[in-house]
């Protein structure tokens, strides 16, 4: 799935940052991730006690937002 910077998502799951998961955030990335972030988007947002996370495509579900 491809996302557009600025979407807001809901994470579902979050193998960089567990305590993402069920919170959400928006999308940073202006084009789709690389091999830097081993295809991870970057979500920023989430919380204030959380910083930016990278999740793959399959843990996050865009909100409509």
């Amino acid at each position: 799935m491809t996302f557009n910077a600025g979407d807001e998502v809901l994470i579902v799951s979050c193998e960089d940052d567990p305590r993402a998961v069920g919170r959400t955030g928006v999308i940073v990335d202006e084009v789709p991730p690389g091999p830097l972030t081993e295809g991870r988007w970057t979500v920023a947002r989430v919380g204030w006690l959380i910083g930016s996370v990278l999740c793959h495509a399959h843990e996050l579900t865009r909100t409509g937002r």
